[in-house]
């Protein structure tokens, strides 16, 4: 922001305004003798990376370059008290009869790290805006790791021989039933709503990834799709024959 004086013309709701009835106060010596143990206490519940920060917009005459009352964690953007308004400040001021209050929008930092907003404005008696409760959470910390996370990930499953998916269990039937779990997942549908057609594709699939030369395969896989084992043989042999005469 600028460091200079900035002189701003604004229209302000009226005392019977919405705005001007939300909890007011007539100084920023009232409000932070109110909400300086709250400041403390929520940068010291989320951490260092939580700034919390008291802004002073109550002189006629805002100074957009020196308007921090209290400060916790002010590292976070490396101001301190005395210190500026971010770019919303001028905005704010301008338009005095606006609701400026928002929640968990973007901010970034001068050094390009991402925050997470918060803002909270304060009105006299009048419906002039005359302090703003900011807080500003660095996720760049958060960012960092889980780019960590996802490069120990491995890559998105894929349907291709080249990348197969691969279940663990700790004895064979749970790994069958992993697969017969991820088959009927792919699909998409409660067993209870699916078509002949999803059976059938089911099966086909499970056929091709050997689950069917497991033990009792055809029955475990026949009582997951509601149907008999009888059933899951015809299916099964309309599939094979499908896919040979293909």
């Amino acid at each position: 922001m600028s460091e200079v004086d900035m002189t701003l013309t604004s229209a302000q709701p009226a005392a019977d305004h919405p705005l001007a009835r939300m909890g007011t106060y007539e100084s920023v010596d009232e409000i932070l003798a109110v909400f300086r143990p709250a400041m403390h206490a929520m940068a010291a519940a989320v951490g260092p990376t939580c700034e919390v920060v008291l802004h002073d917009l109550s002189a006629p005459d805002v100074d957009l370059g020196h308007t921090i009352a209290a400060i916790e964690n002010g590292h976070v953007t490396g101001r301190e008290v005395g210190g500026p308004s971010s770019s919303l400040g001028a905005g704010v001021l301008h338009n005095q009869g606006a609701d400026h209050n928002a929640f968990g929008y973007r901010g970034f930092t001068a050094d390009g790290r991402e925050l997470r907003c918060s803002s909270v404005y304060f009105r006299n008696s009048a419906g002039r805006i005359i302090a703003a409760l900011c807080i500003n959470f660095d996720v760049s910390t958060i960012q960092r790791l889980q780019s960590l996370l996802q490069g120990l990930l491995p890559a998105a499953a894929s349907d291709s021989p080249e990348q197969p998916n691969e279940f663990f269990g700790r004895d064979l039937v749970a790994v069958m039933d992993a697969m017969v779990t991820e088959a009927i997942r792919e699909v998409g549908k409660p067993v209870d709503q699916m078509s002949r057609d999803d059976r059938i594709a089911i099966l086909t699939k499970l056929d091709q990834q050997g689950v069917l030369q497991m033990r009792k395969g055809i029955d475990r896989i026949a009582a997951r799709l509601g149907i008999s084992r009888v059933t899951a043989y015809s299916y099964l042999d309309e599939a094979r024959n499908h896919g040979a005469d293909a």
